[in-house]
């Protein structure tokens, strides 16, 4: 009997600490790990949360890119870092992706990480420069039919979602076009601008502002539904290419084991972030939705990722060199 009652003491002070711990969460600086070099979407992101955070937290969310091998050093950093609520990965897609995309990855999707919210979403979008004929979905690939191996397409690099957003739109329409992989958004971008690579595969971010002034021509976007700032934009769906959908997601997660009460803490400081009407406006300028999601929802989120772009991956054989 005494035994009985000292596990239920045990059990009792392990949920009481837990409680504790959460209520005084966090008590000092947290570091948030970005798996990619400054600039980039999910770099802009993180900084935006880290702002807003260390401002209703009271305590500092410092930045830290630890950029490599497709994400796969930073998340695995993260993965590593111990489960007390002070450290934070934000992930973009390359955390679905790269389990099947590398026979290592740095971790383990499922049993490494506690979800905690996609904190926002931005489709990718297929431009096109000016010079190129085609106006529609469907005229370009009836000109990549007309020519095949002619054409060639920009994308930020093996395994985004820009990529296999590229392969997917291969795949189904059975075309013959080269992919050219960039270091990153930026790249890929300024080289359909320059025509380059004249077609492109990019997440919306970084595109928006060339497709607003003109350098860049956009046949379609691969949301479900049209972008509220680019209302003229149709989806691919629309433009005839049903079963294209495909976004680059801005998660957030903390290493497996971290108490329960700090990532739901984290996670309703979040959903109160990207509610604030100063940060939608920016979100939406950068061709962001907020989403905000449950860990429950993000964990479910995962899953459905992983197998779709496992699929994709397959089909294409992509691999990395």
């Amino acid at each position: 009997m005494k035994a009985i009652v000292r596990v239920f003491a045990c059990v009792a002070a392990l949920v009481f600490a837990s409680a504790a711990c959460a209520q005084t969460w966090p008590a000092r600086p947290v570091r948030m790990i970005i798996p990619f070099a400054p600039g980039g979407p999910t770099d802009v992101m993180a900084r935006i949360l880290a702002q807003k955070l260390s401002e209703g937290l009271g305590q500092q969310f410092v930045v830290e890119n630890r950029a490599g091998a497709g994400g796969n050093i930073g998340m695995g950093i993260a993965a590593k870092s111990a489960p007390d609520g002070y450290t934070v990965l934000v992930a973009s897609s390359s955390y679905v992706v790269n389990p099947s995309l590398y026979a290592k990855p740095s971790y383990d999707p499922y049993r490494d990480f506690a979800p905690v919210t996609v904190a926002a979403a931005s489709p990718n979008v297929l431009v096109v420069h000016p010079s190129v004929p085609a106006k529609t979905v469907q005229e370009l690939v009836a000109l990549v039919r007309a020519n095949p191996g002619k054409h060639n397409y920009a994308q930020p690099g093996t395994g985004t979602t820009p990529h296999l957003s590229g392969e997917l739109f291969k795949l189904t329409f059975k075309l013959d076009i080269v992919n050219v992989p960039f270091g990153g958004a930026g790249p890929a971008v300024a080289s359909a601008v320059g025509n380059q690579t004249p077609i492109a595969f990019v997440a919306l971010p970084p595109a928006a502002p060339h497709i607003k002034s003109g350098t860049l021509r956009a046949l379609a976007v691969t949301s479900a539904k049209r972008v509220p700032t680019l209302p003229d934009v149709p989806t691919m769906a629309e433009a005839g290419a049903p079963g294209q959908e495909a976004e680059t997601m801005q998660g957030v997660l903390l290493p497996a084991g971290t108490p329960r009460e700090i990532v739901d803490r984290l996670q309703r400081e979040i959903v109160r972030v990207v509610a604030l009407p100063d940060v939608k406006e920016r979100l939406a300028g950068l061709g962001f939705e907020p989403v905000a999601n449950t860990p429950e929802e993000f964990a479910v989120y995962i899953r459905s990722e992983i197998n779709k772009w496992a699929k994709v991956i397959r089909e294409a054989n992509i691999k990395v060199e």
